[in-house]
């Protein structure tokens, strides 16, 4: 019902989807069934600037993150539609860190940014998960060298605390699994529980699987609890976690489906280009994204979490 709203209300309010709807063929009479609904690729926010709001609506622009080519997707956010994400984001993350926020170590540099309004996925990312940390600590000195003093009065601070440990995959595996030496802390990180997303492009060419980099970690620092996360800047705030069996899980605010290279519904288990559904995009027409990714939805999995959702897999880029 409410993917319904959002095409109607997006149609109504971009130009640039409006035109791209009426090329699908779109019948706004319709009741379109999920599977049906149309689609945008991803790439699409890379080459136009596509927004349902005015100009003077728009507080942040989040820009993706570059890494693959030169050019960014620029995601147009007013009021209601932050508002929206960091609610979602919030109540996805209490699931794995509970009500309390917890003091936080962050594997990057504290960087300061002439303007606010312009955003990159990285640092939009340590921007929002940041609201569920305390006492934060920035492991990386500006010229990237690792803060071992700082480090271990945090830990020392909270030696006996749960803390919760936030990065990019490349950053975690660069800066605590190659870079740190474990003799120079004096307090351990068992009681971390690790978040952790992207950069996977180069983990696959130092081919550290998911399986060998938590490994890694809890052999090294003795940090058990691990988690991915996956999601785009085109839908933040609708997150997938990892769950503790190992799949990314849906949640209330998203979906998934899978479609061949004719963009024909695939069965589970198949693999296939991700399909991403999310019910936050208002201020731009995300709310339907085709992704650049390979992944396949877990009919059966081997899980005995009790998390409710759709389980899924991703296994690259296309």
């Amino acid at each position: 019902k409410y993917i319904n709203e959002l095409n109607l209300h997006h149609y109504k309010n971009s130009n640039d989807y409006k035109k791209l709807l009426k090329f699908l063929n779109f019948n706004k009479k319709k009741v379109y069934d999920i599977k049906d609904a149309p689609f945008l690729p991803v790439r699409l926010f890379k080459e136009v600037e596509l927004k349902s709001i005015k100009e003077s609506a728009i507080i942040k622009v989040l820009n993706s993150s570059g890494t693959s080519d030169s050019s960014l997707s620029k995601i147009f956010l007013d009021n209601q539609n932050s508002n929206s994400q960091s609610k979602s984001l919030s109540l996805i993350m209490q699931s794995i860190l509970g009500k309390k926020r917890v003091p936080m170590l962050i594997v990057d540099k504290n960087s300061k940014f002439s303007d606010r309004r312009q955003i990159n996925a990285r640092t939009a990312a340590i921007n929002g998960f940041s609201i569920f940390g305390r006492d934060h600590f920035f492991l990386l000195n500006n010229d990237d060298s690792i803060n071992y003093d700082g480090l271990n009065l945090f830990l020392s601070k909270n030696k006996d605390q749960k803390i919760f440990i936030f990065g990019f995959t490349s950053l975690i595996y660069e800066n605590l699994i190659q870079k740190l030496v474990s003799n120079n802390l004096n307090f351990d990180m068992k009681n971390a529980i690790l978040l952790h997303g992207g950069g996977w492009k180069k983990m696959e060419k130092e081919k550290i699987s998911n399986k060998k980099f938590k490994s890694l970690l809890s052999l090294k620092l003795g940090i058990k609890n691990i988690r991915n996360y996956y999601g785009l800047v085109e839908q933040t705030g609708s997150i997938f976690i990892e769950c503790p069996c190992g799949y990314f899980v849906t949640s209330n605010f998203s979906d998934i489906l899978i479609r061949d290279k004719n963009f024909k519904i695939v069965k589970n288990n198949v693999k296939g280009f991700v399909q991403l559904i999310s019910l936050l995009p208002t201020s731009y027409p995300g709310h339907n994204i085709l992704t650049e990714d390979l992944g396949e939805i877990i009919n059966k999995p081997n899980c005995n979490c009790s998390l409710n959702g759709k389980r899924f897999l991703i296994h690259g880029r296309v």
